[in-house]
């Protein structure tokens, strides 16, 4: 596994620097990502890429490449895997439901027979279309939005909760262009967010014992894997948002440990959507996928995920841990 690793890592870097100069010039974002992988594969005292039992791999690239070299089902065929029927008749609360890999949950959701609430600021007719309930005018950065959620659920309780809202902003963060002001907004979004969900429902005794919480994270939010993913730094909201949303979900689970309450966090996967839109010219070679696929990664470690693998930070490609 550590010599695939290794050859892979050369492939992708060789293949990286293929792309004339001119392309890089019109593509300056494409220049820095192909210098961060240069930088890691040619760091003299960072290890090779390596991928252990338990744990996932940090350069996407690399990892993309030796599943494909190993031919991994899990990775590559999803559908052999997923098992929908699991939720047949199950309730289960979406927010960020609109659009991306919220939309592509629900309609899986639905698919497979369970009652889709989607909580959301604003509906739109394909969401009418594929919800069984649509609860608008919740924004997770409301402090009131318990009372709104509580009585749109009409008291019943549900079986999942998936807090999928999020936001990223669209520039990339350097020092040159530092904003506090959308920094906080991620934070907010991302890792309050959905504490002010999670805590409403909990406290108004409509998550019982062996519900779920899932979050969706993110690899971003990854301190460890920053040293391979952003080895000359940028972005520093978005990830400071996703390692804000991992602690407080190990929080989380630390606390409804004792009512048997799973509090799962799944990084979701690169994906096709509007929100990774920025990044669409490396989609191939980092293996994203139709947020159709991501959506039944989600929804296999969802079905899987138990009391044994709460509080635990979760690669959704690979099922693989993500370290801290």
């Amino acid at each position: 596994a550590m010599r695939t690793a290794i050859t892979t890592a050369a492939i992708v870097c060789a293949a990286l620097a293929q792309p004339s100069a001119a392309f890089f010039v019109s593509n300056p974002r494409l220049a820095r990502l192909s210098s961060r992988a240069t930088q890691s594969a040619m760091a003299p005292k960072r290890p090779a890429p390596t991928m252990s039992d338990d744990y996932s791999m940090a350069d996407q690239q690399a990892r993309f490449a030796m599943h494909k070299e190993t031919k991994n089902e899990r990775v590559l065929n999803i559908d052999k895997f997923y098992d929908g029927s699991q939720f047949k008749g199950k309730r289960v609360l979406v927010t960020g439901a609109n659009r991306g890999v919220g939309l592509a949950l629900t309609k899986q959701l639905k698919a497979d027979g369970a009652v889709v609430i989607a909580a959301v600021r604003k509906t739109s007719p394909e969401l009418d279309d594929e919800a069984n309930q649509v609860i608008e005018g919740i924004d997770v950065m409301d402090d009131d939005l318990g009372g709104k959620l509580v009585a749109g659920l009409g008291a019943e309780p549900v079986d999942v909760v998936i807090n999928n809202a999020g936001y990223f902003w669209e520039p990339e963060e350097t020092l040159e262009n530092l904003n506090f002001r959308e920094e906080l907004k991620m934070i907010d979004i991302c890792a309050v967010g959905p504490l002010r969900v999670s805590g409403a429902l909990v406290n108004a005794g409509l998550l019982k014992e062996g519900s779920k919480i899932v979050m969706i994270s993110s690899q971003g939010g990854s301190i460890t894997w920053r040293d391979t993913q952003n080895p000359t730094g940028h972005d520093y909201g978005h990830h400071m948002s996703k390692a804000a949303e991992n602690m407080m979900s190990k929080l989380l689970a630390r606390e409804l440990a004792p009512k048997s309450i799973a509090v799962l966090i799944l990084h979701p996967g690169f994906n096709r959507s509007d929100m990774t839109r920025k990044y669409e010219a490396i989609w191939d070679i980092e293996g994203a996928v139709e947020t159709e696929v991501g959506a039944k990664r989600v929804l296999h470690e969802i079905n899987i995920g138990s009391m044994e693998t709460t509080g635990k930070f979760i690669n959704c490609e690979d099922g693989l841990q993500i370290p801290w």
